[in-house]
């Protein structure tokens, strides 16, 4: 199932699933799927946190001119904004690793309704199908003016 990063038609080092007619919608073959998919990419922020401590901690000086100093920690300031987004992230996929164990996965928790596999091989962690997302969003609008 793992594939090699250089190809395009991968996402986290694996293939796109290949539906087979008459296939059952999220069967167990389905949720090993996503769930091996959501773990490569868990690993990878994970490795992403390790990366950014390391770096922070060898790169980190004490520059004498005030510039160099703002420099180094506006980029750490980015580097951090960007690792709690990630952090966030990794909460929502352990949320959803659960819902795979609990065989709520892949349906919409709004209208009940397959997500369907190709929006999740898009965006693993989506809880709602697209008609509902987009409600959702026309409603954001309108609410934020």
């Amino acid at each position: 199932m793992p594939k090699t990063a250089a190809s395009t038609d991968s996402l986290h080092g694996f293939e796109p699933y290949k539906e087979t007619k008459g296939e059952e919608y999220m069967n167990e073959k389905q949720q090993e799927h996503f769930r091996n998919l959501l773990l490569a990419w868990k690993a990878e922020l994970m490795a992403e946190v390790d990366r950014t401590v390391s770096h922070m901690k060898d790169e980190a000086a004490n520059f004498p001119d005030p510039a160099d100093r703002a420099s180094q920690e506006e980029e750490f300031s980015l580097e951090l904004r960007t690792r709690d987004r990630e952090r966030k992230l990794i909460k929502k996929i352990d949320a959803t690793l659960e819902l795979i164990d609990q065989d709520d996965y892949g349906f919409c928790e709004a209208c009940g309704v397959d997500i369907g596999i190709r929006r999740l091989e898009a965006r693993p962690t989506a809880t709602l199908c697209v008609d509902c997302k987009t409600l959702a969003e026309i409603k954001e609008k309108q609410l934020s003016g």
